[in-house]
């Protein structure tokens, strides 16, 4: 491709960008520049498999789950000690695969084991109590996967519905939020959905997500109110439970180039976040069991295999955290390589803060005054930090 060629493809390119950017609406605003959230208060010296949902307990220990290492440890961060929490097993007290953990009432602690497809109440000692199935049975077939994005004050358990086939027109998700107790559910809300692929050949369907494709993101405050990131035209909605909306300014951003970069670290984010699998089972007298387990990617893509848009979308699709001050915490899309970057929207839709640091990071939990952050090292090994939140 000779030089005037070059400039005429960067000029279109150009004017896609800045067409995305004037799609966003009217009514954007800049919000408050990044500022760095500062060095950590603590770093645990010892690294973990992966964890990604922590729970900071009454006196300042974390409940730390780790899928990859088969561990549910208590780790005092100040100390740099940690202690493994039960055992692995399909018994009382026992574990299988420990994915997260979820504050609840009472000083109480929702666990989620994977590996043996349930969902355990720890006590305030972390004594092993009621358990409940994660794939819930439904009034005239089917299941429910009570799999948790978010667990609310009273302890409701929100979680994103199984998608079908076909999948839905609009391309939208349901929110559920389950009562493990009361063994209800209803729906909480909608988001956007990943674009996919189908793929209808050969007496098979076969449906595959167009990576960095916009999709909401969502999250659960203890109120029970759902906030919703919109992937088309960058904001976030607040759902009350009496089912009034707040609608936050529309955030003007640069949309960023999808690169060979982009794509690798796209797939380094998915082996580093792994993913949730499940699999069903049958047995003669007609009862389903379902088993879960967590799986990565053990080789790279080969990229070409994947349809890829322009351009990344604001920011990424993973579960919102809202902190003790009630922001929700949005992680932004930036540059390959350029870091970590959150912005903060409070009740009202406002972004209010937008904070940034080096490498790769992601917020594992709150506690009163902290976020628990996991830093992912070149070796993908994951290391458990605290800092302090920051101000209004």
């Amino acid at each position: 491709m000779n030089g005037s060629s070059s400039r005429r493809w960067a000029s279109v390119f150009v004017l896609l960008l800045c067409h995305a950017c004037s799609e966003q609406g009217e009514d954007r605003a800049a919000g408050p520049g990044p500022t760095p959230l500062g060095p950590p208060e603590a770093v645990f010296p010892q690294d973990f498999g992966f964890a990604h949902a922590v729970r900071e307990l009454p006196g300042g220990d974390v409940l730390v789950p780790d899928p990859l290492g088969k561990a549910l440890y208590r780790v005092d961060m100040d100390a740099g000690v940690r202690t493994k929490v039960g055992t692995l097993g399909e018994g009382p007290g026992e574990y299988q695969q420990p994915d997260a953990a979820w504050p609840l009432p009472g000083d109480s602690t929702l666990f989620v084991d994977l590996g043996n497809g349930r969902l355990v109440r720890l006590g305030p000692e972390l004594e092993f109590g009621q358990a409940h199935p994660i794939a819930r049975p439904q009034v005239g077939g089917g299941f429910v996967m009570a799999l948790p994005a978010g667990v609310d004050g009273i302890g409701n358990v929100y979680a994103a519905a199984l998608s079908g086939y076909p999948p839905d027109p609009a391309g939208r998700g349901a929110i559920l939020r389950i009562g493990l107790a009361r063994a209800t559910v209803d729906t909480a809300g909608t988001y956007k959905l990943a674009e996919v692929v189908i793929d209808e050949s050969a007496n098979r369907v076969s449906i595959s997500p167009i990576p960095l494709s916009p999709a909401d993101a969502w999250g659960v405050a203890p109120d029970g109110s759902v906030v919703v990131a919109r992937s088309v035209g960058y904001g976030v909605d607040w759902f009350a439970l009496d089912g009034s909306v707040t609608r936050g300014d529309t955030i003007g951003y640069q949309p960023i180039r999808i690169t060979s970069a982009e794509k690798e670290e796209y797939f380094r984010d998915r082996r580093r976040q792994s993913g949730v699998g499940m699999s069903m089972t049958s047995s003669s007298d007609g009862a389903t069991t379902a088993t879960f387990f967590r799986s990565g990617f053990s080789e790279e893509p080969n990229h070409d295999d994947y349809r890829w848009p322009e351009a990344k979308p604001a920011f990424h699709s993973s579960t919102i955290r809202i902190d003790p001050h009630g922001r929700a915490w949005v992680r932004r899309h930036v540059p390959a390589g350029s870091g970590t970057a959150y912005d903060l929207f409070d009740r009202q839709g406002n972004l209010v803060s937008a904070v940034t640091l080096g490498g790769d990071r992601r917020v594992a939990g709150f506690g009163a005054e902290s976020v628990y952050m996991i830093a992912f090292d070149d070796l993908d090994l994951a290391y458990l930090e605290r800092y302090a939140l920051p101000d209004d």
